[in-house]
Order: C-alpha cells, then structure tokens, then sequence
C-alpha cells in the first residue's frame, strides 16, 4: 500500500482573526511543524490544499487548489484524493499541532487495503487527522456537489460502506486533536 500526505491549509482563520498557517507555536511557524511531521511518515507524495497557493509552501510539496465550490475541509480533501497517486491519503489540518508522529503511525500501521481509518471521540468524527482510501473521492465528490458540506455524514456513509473503519480515541488521546482556532488557543499548555 501507498501512502500520500496533504496538509489542510485553506480556512479562512475568521476566529483567530490571522492565517493560523504562520502562527507561531512552540517558536515556529505552524505549516513547518505540520510538514515535519508529515515528512516524517515518508509518503509518496505530500500536498498542501488552500484556496490560493501559500507564499510558505516548500518546492517539494505540491499544491492542490480547493475543489471549487470552496467549502471549507470537503474542498481540500476531495482535491488531493483526485490528485493523489497512492492507495490511502492521510489527511492533517494544519491547526492541529498537538497531534503526534506516534498516533499518526499507529493509524497507517492498521491501514487495510481499500479502507481508511478515522478516529471517533464520543461517536463524532474526527475527519481531520485521518486516513481516506483513494477509491472514497467519488463519495467526496458527490457530497461536495450536494447541499450538506459537513464531513460528519459523509464519513458516516463511508463507514457504512466499508470504506473507513471507525477507530476509538482513548481519552489519552483525545488531547492530540485540540486546535487553535482563536487567539485564546495559543496560551494552550501542555498539559491534557
């Protein structure tokens, strides 16, 4: 199996008032701290998916423009599923600094051909630090063309049909899915 990376970059950042992109966290930026720890998975192929190409993108990272209409998450990842050329697409927002190469790893170590992996905190998705199989751009696809653009009932279709396999978030990992969404989440600690 083949694995591509796309990192999720293309929020309008409306609550935090600023591109979370180039945030400082920890003392770097936030689109360099979610590229390392992509690289460090070693896909195939690494993307990052905005609205406009960023001034920040590394040569080596392919840019995907949203798929048009923009709406929001869904835009992102139904253009890298149509772009990639691997099996599976690990999908990483790029407000999530608090996720770890070792979770990240422990979902790609249960990948199964033809499905992907989603973790679920309290029956509700987490489909922005996940795994979606190539084949599931179809099903993007079409909910991106109909009326409802929340990524909760299209990956409660995908499980449905056995394309994503639910994966439980233990309450030690519940913290690795904060983001920052307003300028009060950048005083976030370390601590859970």
């Amino acid at each position: 199996m083949t694995i591509s990376a796309v990192l999720l970059a293309g929020g309008e950042s409306r609550r935090m008032r600023r591109d979370k992109a180039v945030l400082q966290f920890r003392g770097r930026p936030l689109w360099q701290l979610q590229l390392e720890l992509l690289r460090k998975i070693e896909p195939q192929e690494i993307f990052v998916s905005a609205r406009t190409d960023p001034p920040w993108r590394p040569v080596d990272v392919e840019f995907v423009r949203d798929a048009p209409p923009s709406r929001g998450p869904l835009s992102g990842i139904t253009a890298a599923l149509t772009q990639t050329k691997s099996d599976h697409l690990l999908v990483l927002a790029i407000d999530t600094p608090f996720m770890t190469l070792e979770y990240l790893r422990q979902l790609l170590d249960n990948l199964k051909v033809g499905y992907g992996i989603v973790p679920m905190i309290d029956n509700c998705a987490e489909p922005l630090a996940a795994v979606y199989p190539r084949n599931a751009a179809v099903d993007f696809g079409q909910a991106l063309s109909g009326k409802n653009f929340s990524l909760q009932p299209l990956v409660a279709s995908l499980i449905a049909a056995n394309k994503v396999w639910p994966v439980p978030v233990s309450n030690e990992e519940k913290p690795l899915f904060r983001n920052l969404n307003e300028p009060d989440d950048l005083g976030l600690s370390d601590r859970s």
